[in-house]
Parts: structure tokens; C-alpha cells; sequence
């Protein structure tokens, strides 16, 4: 059987791109030796980061779960003038070169800025704080959750709204009742996203705060001061979370299938 030219580039690009992906991954991991990951794990410093990433990283997707739901349905129900230029402000962070980010923000939570001043009496401070981080971490997350959330309420017909509110449901209760139950997959795999994006951040939270330490800070600490062998752990640690991460979206993004 004879293939076609264009099957075998297609075909050596794919090889390609997943040696591309796979090979440093694979050479990372393998490196280090089974004690040196055993006494990584540990290490109360490296539990202590990998922690707080974890945790900082599920307060982003929850803030995101509660803001970004609303705005979500919004963007996908609505027709309105200006809604590209929303959808594009949404997918800015997404763009924008990780350090300015931080950059960014600290310029708003400054003492000169009169919302750096409202934080202040409020008590809120970003600068080296668990907040700041949580807060880049928001930053950076919010696109994967809104436009995942966006995509799974356009999936969902407006006749089944519509029928609800027919029956006598408000707008409210046609959203809780109808929408939000079919809707619960594409807002738990946004939060899984946002997650994951939010638990790999470095550019901007080294900028914001360096410490309390998150575990991609100790992973760039560690290599700096004492080389590759002793960053490796660390990095492989957080390969392992993030791939639990993503078998949990591959999870969450399979549809059951219908009994009818």
C-alpha cells in the first residue's frame, strides 16, 4: 500500500513535536535517583512550597469559579456592543510576558495608587504576601476557566432555559436549576486549568513575592545556588502534581455516554 508524501509529513512532524515534548521531560525525570526523591519529598522546605502552591493554586481557581462563572455566562448568552473587545481584554493575561504582570499589579497596590491606598486600609498587602500571590496567580488563571466555562454554557441549547422559564423559573432559576448542573463538567475542568496554570507560575510571582516560596521559586533558588542536581527533585515533584492535574481534566472532560 503506498502512502502519500503528505501522510509522512504529517506523520514526521507529529514524531517530532511529541520527541520535542517527551525527551527533556523523560531525561528530567529519570535523572534523578530514587533516594535523592525520597529525601527531596522529605525535605519540610520543599513540602512546605509544594504545599502552598497547591493550595494557593486552588484559592485562584476558586476565586475564578466565583467571579468568572457570571461573566461566563455573560459572554456566552449575550450579544452586546464591545463584546470582542471584552473577549480580548479576557485573553490578555494570557499574552502579556509574565513579569510585567507582577509588574502591573504592584503599580495598582502601590502607596501612590488610590487603590493601593484602599487596599492598605483595608489591610491587604500584595508585596510579599500570600495574597499577592494568589492574586497572580488569579491573573494568570482567569482566561482558562472563563473561556473553558464560556464554551461549555455555548454547548448547552437556550431552549432548555427556556422551558424552565415557561414553567414560571426566574432568569436566577432556570441558571441554578437548568444551566449550572449541565454546565458542572466544563466549570470543574476551568478549574483544573486554571490550576494548573496558576501552580506553574514564576515571572510574576517572583516579582510580587519571592517569599512565602511557592515551589516553582524554590525550583529556580535551588538551581541557582546549587546547580541542576539539586533543583531536578524538586521540578519532578511538580511534573508529578501537574500530570495528576491534567489525568483529573482528561477525567472530568470525558462525557458519559447516553443510555438512550
Amino acid at each position: 500500500m503506498k502512502i502519500e508524501p503528505f501522510l509522512w509529513l504529517m506523520i514526521s512532524c507529529s514524531l517530532l513535536i511529541i520527541a520535542f515534548i517527551l525527551l527533556p521531560l523523560i531525561e528530567m525525570v529519570l535523572q534523578p535517583t530514587a533516594a535523592a526523591m525520597v529525601e527531596t519529598f522529605q525535605d519540610a522546605d520543599v513540602l512546605r512550597s509544594i504545599f502552598f502552591s497547591v493550595s494557593a493554586s486552588a484559592a485562584a481557581a476558586l476565586i475564578s469559579f466565583v467571579l468568572g462563572t457570571p461573566f461566563a455566562y455573560l459572554l456566552a448568552r449575550r450579544t452586546f456592543p464591545g463584546k470582542k473587545i471584552m473577549e480580548s481584554i479576557v485573553d490578555l493575561p494570557i499574552m502579556i510576558p509574565h513579569p510585567v504582570v507582577g509588574i502591573a499589579l504592584l503599580s495598582i497596590a502601590g502607596r501612590n495608587h488610590w487603590i493601593g491606598q484602599l487596599l492598605q486600609k483595608m489591610g491587604i498587602t500584595l508585596m510579599g504576601t500570600a495574597t499577592g500571590i494568589i492574586a497572580v496567580m488569579t491573573f494568570v488563571g482567569l482566561p482558562f476557566y472563563i473561556n473553558t466555562v464560556k464554551t461549555g454554557f455555548e454547548a448547552i441549547p437556550v431552549r432548555a432555559e427556556n422551558v424552565a422559564r415557561s414553567l414560571g423559573a426566574s432568569r436566577s432559576g432556570a441558571f441554578f436549576r437548568v444551566t449550572f448542573p449541565l454546565a458542572w463538567r466544563s466549570m470543574v475542568v476551568g478549574m483544573i486549568m486554571c490550576m494548573a496554570r496558576a501552580i506553574s507560575e514564576f515571572g510574576a510571582i517572583v516579582i510580587v513575592a519571592y517569599h512565602p516560596m511557592v515551589a516553582s521559586v524554590m525550583i529556580y533558588e535551588r538551581f541557582t545556588a546549587y546547580g541542576i542536581k539539586y533543583s531536578q527533585p524538586v521540578a519532578v515533584w511538580l511534573i508529578l502534581i501537574c500530570l495528576f492535574l491534567f489525568l483529573l481534566l482528561r477525567f472530568f472532560s470525558i462525557q458519559p455516554k447516553s443510555t438512550t
